[in-house]
């Protein structure tokens, strides 16, 4: 994908020491000029964010990196409209609702039932929280990441950008599309099925006693 030129064709993903996803930098720009040059520094610094949203949202290297590839051609395309202050939630944000749309284009038969449901009294999480994260590090990250997978879409995404992309919950409501208020709900409902799933593997492994609490 030279961006700028030929907006066909895409940009290689090559991954880093770590396994993680970045951009092909030589082949993702043809001639170079202060957009270019500016998108791609600041394009540079968050990819491995973007794509691992990506992967940890559709659970296929592929489509992440079909998905990763499409949110990077979107933000060139509307470089001009990002007003400077948060490159990496704009992009995220991006991101965010390309694969919501994506998601919600493939469903073909009836709508399923609403993950918030109003009537229902759910935990509220406040930002001032320790992220679950935090509280996994002594587990193992395949188990973590296994574990994140079970997590129902809206949940799993609240949990994604706020406890691994670490933005803040207005943040997150722009980039989601709801209010802060069902942020909160869908962090804390995530983080609940996150913790219940764990907690079984970490009594098995000996993390933790029968009884305790992660």
């Amino acid at each position: 994908m030279a961006l700028g030129i030929s907006l066909s064709i895409k940009a290689p993903i090559r991954e880093d020491a770590e396994g993680k996803g970045r951009i092909g930098r030589a082949m993702l720009f043809g001639r170079r000029d202060y957009k270019k040059d500016s998108f791609e520094q600041q394009a540079e610094r968050v990819f491995s964010s973007v794509f691992g949203t990506a992967l940890r949202l559709t659970r296929s290297r592929e489509e992440a990196e079909d998905l990763a590839q499409e949110a990077i051609v979107r933000a060139y395309e509307a470089y001009d409209r990002f007003d400077g202050t948060n490159f990496k939630a704009w992009i995220l944000r991006i991101t965010t609702n390309l694969y919501i749309n994506k998601y919600r284009s493939r469903q073909r038969g009836p709508m399923m039932a609403s993950l918030e449901d109003e009537n229902v009294a759910e935990p509220m999480s406040t930002e001032s929280q320790i992220p679950d994260r935090q509280l996994f590090d002594g587990l193992v990250g395949a188990e973590v990441e296994q574990a994140l997978k079970r997590v129902p879409d809206e949940f799993r995404l609240a949990v994604i950008l706020s406890d691994v992309e670490e933005m803040s919950y207005q943040e997150i409501a722009e980039a989601t599309g709801v209010p802060i208020g069902t942020v909160r709900s869908r962090i804390a409902r995530g983080r609940a099925m996150l913790r219940r799933s764990l907690e079984s593997y970490a009594l098995k492994e000996g993390f933790i006693k029968e009884g305790e609490d992660l």
